[in-house]
């Protein structure tokens, strides 16, 4: 029997998890568990590219792991750590960087995006983020890597280093498949930009009821229904792309038609979309409860976590460093 594929993804750990996160990401995670060897990653070292506040870092890294792990993440089915606790990644980083054209990481799309937001913290990280992000894979020689569609070209760029490295140094890297989320992009509460705690357009996974609600109520739908008597268009409309995504398929079918024939308002679909949220996420916040009452046994999980992947870097690095002409020779 083969031995299963090696998998890696990774997380920001930017604030509290949010429904785009667990629809585009985290439940993929969870199915991958089955079929790959998967390593999971709190990539930390990222999230310093913007400004932020060193003295929440810890706690962000406990509630983006907190999350994980209630959301079926489980630590004894995957390699799952934080970025920093492996050093290995960043001394790659700097090999691969030796092997990316400038040029080349200036049309990446998201080094435009970020230096337009950002531009009065314009640092170097925005431009080399891909190159630490290719590092975070080939680090543990990850054969596959399940990704949205916004990070296509950087898994794209990842290629093309592992392929410059190899033809440069010897083999050492295998490039890794892209693989696409089911769930590809998931628009945030204003229906236009994806979900993301820098639009403040997102439902939160561990959100109290009332306070999903309270984003979920001024949540954009069909803008040319002006009155409930207008017929709308779900096809348009972002809840009901939500409802495809986690309600029933008998409630997505009764809201769609309900909703085409003008019986019922843009109010009662999110009424029941708050429904089909509640009972997906009601599990995973009480999980995330007994979860925060012992935050020891979160970083625990971690550490072990992080000594796995240390083990699978350094073996990793072992090779590169011998490939590139440091240490001793590749046995």
């Amino acid at each position: 029997m083969n031995a299963k594929k090696r998998a890696f993804s990774g997380i920001q750990p930017t604030g509290k998890v949010h429904l785009g996160n667990l629809l585009g990401a985290i439940r993929n995670w969870v199915d991958l568990q089955d079929v790959y060897d998967c390593t999971f990653c709190i990539v930390d070292w990222h999230a310093m590219t913007v400004d932020y506040d060193p003295s929440q870092m810890r706690a962000r890294i406990l509630d983006c792991a907190v999350a994980l792990i209630a959301s079926g993440v489980d630590p004894n089915r995957c390699t799952l750590f934080v970025q920093s606790d492996v050093p290995e990644h960043t001394e790659l980083a700097w090999y691969l960087m030796t092997c990316a054209p400038v040029s080349r990481l200036e049309l990446q799309t998201q080094y435009k995006d970020k230096s337009a937001q950002h531009a009065e913290n314009l640092n170097a990280g925005l431009l080399t983020y891909p190159v630490l992000q290719a590092a975070d894979i080939l680090a543990h020689r990850a054969e596959v890597v399940p990704v949205g569609e916004d990070q296509a070209q950087h898994l794209e760029l990842s290629r093309e280093l592992a392929r410059k490295f190899n033809n440069r140094f010897g083999f050492v890297f295998p490039e890794p498949e892209t693989v696409l989320t089911p769930a590809r992009r998931i628009l945030g509460t204003d229906g236009k930009a994806k979900m993301s705690k820098s639009k403040d357009n997102t439902l939160d996974v561990l959100a109290t009821p009332d306070e999903l609600w309270a984003k979920l109520r001024g949540a954009v739908t069909d803008e040319q229904r002006l009155r409930r008597a207008d017929p709308g268009r779900p096809e348009v409309c972002n809840v009901f792309s939500w409802h495809r995504l986690l309600s029933p398929e008998t409630t997505v079918a009764e809201i769609e038609g309900a909703c085409r024939a003008a019986s019922i308002g843009c109010i009662d679909c999110k009424k029941k979309f708050h429904e089909s949220l509640l009972a997906a996420l009601d599990p995973i916040r009480a999980k995330a409860e007994a979860l925060y009452a012992n935050p020891d046994a979160v970083f625990a999980m971690l550490a072990e976590g992080a000594a796995k992947a240390r083990r699978s870097a350094r073996e990793t690095m072992a090779l590169a460093r011998a490939r590139c002409g440091f240490g001793p020779p590749p046995v």
